[in-house]
Parts: structure tokens; sequence; C-alpha cells
């Protein structure tokens, strides 16, 4: 990360979740911590597999008074066929327009793929970046090790 730093002020956003509904990151400063997934694409393979295992294991994440938010460029109505098919039931946002926003704020945006890298961010409840890891997109996240960071919040 080169303008970003742990320990530093996340960036700010207010995205589009799978409802339509605005979330804003900023809402939830003060009273949860937030876990941020940056994906590529909704229903490729990797990525289906990854939200997957976020649904089996929300209970956990959400016992650390966390609320988990994932990000794609995939427009709303893609993200909402996506949510119905898997059944995810936690905010799949859209960075749709303008194109890569919030991935460029976060710096894992790929110019040349069009799509967010599959990145991770914990965002502490005073809105500071705890946290970040960065995957080869071929490779599924650490769900444990996420769980270690947010455990490390408490």
């Amino acid at each position: 990360m080169t303008g970003l730093q742990l320990g530093g002020p996340a960036p700010d956003f207010t995205l589009r979740d799978q409802f339509g509904q605005d979330v804003t990151l900023s809402s939830y400063r003060g009273t949860k911590a937030v876990v941020i997934l940056f994906y590529p694409y909704a229903f490729s393979g990797v990525c289906t597999g990854e939200m997957a295992g976020i649904r089996e294991r929300l209970d956990e994440f959400m016992t650390f008074d966390t609320e988990v938010l994932a990000i794609s460029c995939d427009p709303v109505y893609s993200l909402r066929a996506f949510a119905d098919a898997e059944g995810l039931n936690f905010p799949l946002l859209s960075d749709f327009w303008p194109h890569g926003k919030i991935a460029q704020d976060f710096e894992v945006f790929d110019d040349v793929k069009g799509t967010p890298r599959r990145s991770s961010y914990v965002i502490d409840r005073d809105g500071m970046l705890a946290w970040a890891v960065h995957n080869a997109n071929p490779e599924g996240r650490d769900l444990d090790e996420h769980l270690t960071q947010l455990r490390a919040l408490v």
C-alpha cells in the first residue's frame, strides 16, 4: 500500500447493495468493526466459493460486532442475482460507477482487468485500517486468518 497506511483512516464511501440500498462505511464508526472483501467477479468459481464460505461462517464474523461488506465492480442487478442464487445474506456492494472508484481508493483496482483484486481490509470501530491482505486472484482467502484479526480488535 502506498497512500493507505495501517493505523490510518479508511477511505469513506457510500455504495449500493444488492437491494439498491445505500451503505456508508462511516455509518459503522463507533459501533462496529468492518471486514471489507474486494472480489473480482460475481458467479466466478473462486469468488462464489469464498462468498459461500462467508455465508456459512457469518455467525462467527458477527460474534465480534462486525459488519461484512463484499465489494465488486458488478452492477447492482448482477449482485442481486448472485445473492439470490447463492443465498448470500450479507451486503454485496456495487462499485460499478464511477467504475472501480472505491477499489481505486483502497489501491486494489486492476486497471487491466477492470476489476478489484482479491483483497481484504479490517477496519476498526474508530474507522482506522487495522489489517490488510492481498491474495492472487486464483487463491481464495484464509477466513480463519480474517477471524483471528477480528479477535485481535476485541
